[in-house]
C-alpha cells in the first residue's frame, strides 16, 4: 500500500490539470505528473539536507566515469 506521502492530493491533480493545455494525452499528463513529483521529492530533501554538495557530486561521478 503507497505511503501517505505517495498518494496523490486530488486538490493538487486538479490544479495540475489546469495547467495542463486544452487537449493532451494521458501519457503527457502522467509526465508532468510524475516530474513534478520528483521534483518536490527532490526539493524536500534538498531542504532536509540531503544534498550534495558540487564537490561532492563531482566525486561520485568520477568513480562512475572511469
Amino acid at each position: 500500500m503507497a505511503s501517505a506521502e505517495e498518494k496523490l492530493d486530488k486538490r493538487t491533480v486538479l490544479a495540475r490539470i489546469k495547467d495542463m493545455p486544452e487537449r493532451f494525452t494521458v501519457d503527457e499528463l502522467l509526465e508532468r505528473m510524475l516530474v513534478l513529483r520528483k521534483v518536490e521529492r527532490g526539493m524536500r530533501e534538498l531542504e532536509a539536507g540531503k544534498a550534495l554538495t558540487g564537490a561532492q557530486a563531482r566525486k561520485r561521478l568520477a568513480k562512475w566515469l572511469k
